[in-house]
């Protein structure tokens, strides 16, 4: 169960990853800092609760 929401929260972070590239090349946002400080943050937060989640301690 804690492999299936690690790879969840992985997930989340490519796929934000992804939304931040492509608005960034088709979008004209004035301030395109706050979407990339808020994408930044949002994918390192998932990256690094995905791999908390899918390290299994149990030897």
């Amino acid at each position: 169960m804690r492999k299936e929401i690690g790879k969840w929260f992985m997930d989340i972070a490519k796929y934000v990853a992804t939304a931040v590239l492509i608005s960034s090349f088709l979008g004209g946002f004035d301030q395109k800092w706050i979407m990339y400080s808020i994408g930044v943050i949002t994918v390192i937060l998932s990256l690094l609760l995905g791999l908390y989640f899918i390290n299994d301690k149990k030897k």
